[in-house]
């Protein structure tokens, strides 16, 4: 009796295990990869020196690249590279369409460019993006990581690419805390960007953002294209906008600077795949997508 009462005990459990299986909610489905052709992701995962880590960097091709072995492209590198050209890897489950905006470019106004994007760093992503350090946050690794960008993934893609490498061709983009940290490489290394990008800029991590840019003035031939929206909350367009009259004030060397504030627009991926084309256009001189004929 005790023999047959551990067995049907037994046969209640597999049967309550394979009930609870059968109830629990499947396992979503793996978004659809929306990466063009001319997107590829290294094979060798990059070292970050001084963080002991390593990174997948994240490379779009311009549609010419393999039929014009002569030609040199312009560089554009980006941070957050999980977000920029695929839903499938993308944190939110939409994509800035980097490649989609470049293949039109490339179509419509033969402006081709490279761009490099550094995947981010998970938990880590905002340290390793943050230039100083933040007391509610923790320290900052923002110097590394642009050391690594600009000392390791740098000469990288100028050795095993056809890269414009120097700094009138070369510029830098991010939102956010990619945005602060492009603004950052602006002021550390303004001999290797002289274009920057700068999305919906976390300026409220640190006001030693301020500090430094009215104390490093930029050469004069830097570009620079700001950019925040309107419904992003807290003061992120009152912040944008003081760093706008700070880098406007009367007299002061720098570079050429616009910023563009888009009233709807909120803080996320839709808008900033929205902005990116404005952003290119403006940098390079190029004929806006959206302009009429």
């Amino acid at each position: 009796m005790r023999l047959l009462s551990l067995a049907c005990l037994a046969t209640l459990l597999g049967a309550l295990v394979a009930c609870s299986a059968s109830t629990r909610p499947p396992a979503p489905a793996p978004r659809p990869s929306t990466a063009g052709v001319g997107v590829h992701v290294l094979a060798q995962r990059l070292a970050v020196p001084g963080l002991g880590r390593e990174r997948t960097i994240r490379l779009y091709l311009p549609p010419s690249y393999e039929t014009s072995p002569a030609r040199r492209y312009p560089v554009i590198y980006m941070h957050d590279a999980q977000n920029l050209f695929d839903e499938a890897t993308s944190s939110f489950g939409q994509e800035w369409g980097v490649d989609e905006t470049l293949d039109a470019f490339a179509r419509t106004r033969g402006f081709e460019a490279i761009v490099v994007g550094i995947d981010h760093g998970g938990d880590e992503r905002i340290h390793e993006l943050s230039p100083w350090t933040n007391p509610k946050y923790g320290p900052a690794q923002g110097e590394q990581y642009m050391a690594f960008v600009v000392d390791v993934v740098k000469p990288f893609i100028d050795a095993h690419y056809r890269t414009l490498a120097d700094r009138a061709h070369t510029a830098i983009a991010g939102s956010s805390m990619g945005g602060l940290a492009s603004h950052h490489a602006l002021l550390r290394y303004p001999r290797v960007f002289g274009k920057a990008a700068i999305f919906s800029p976390s300026y409220w991590y640190s006001a030693e953002v301020y500090a430094q840019t009215a104390a490093h003035p930029w050469p004069a031939d830097t570009r620079v294209y700001l950019y925040v929206g309107g419904r992003e909350g807290g003061e992120s367009v009152s912040d944008v906008q003081r760093m706008m009259s700070l880098l406007a004030t009367p007299g002061r060397p720098g570079g050429d600077i616009t910023l563009h504030i888009e009233p709807a627009a909120g803080h996320d991926e839709r808008a900033w795949r929205a902005e990116f084309p404005r952003a290119v256009a403006w940098l390079w001189g190029v004929r806006p997508l959206d302009a009429t004929p």
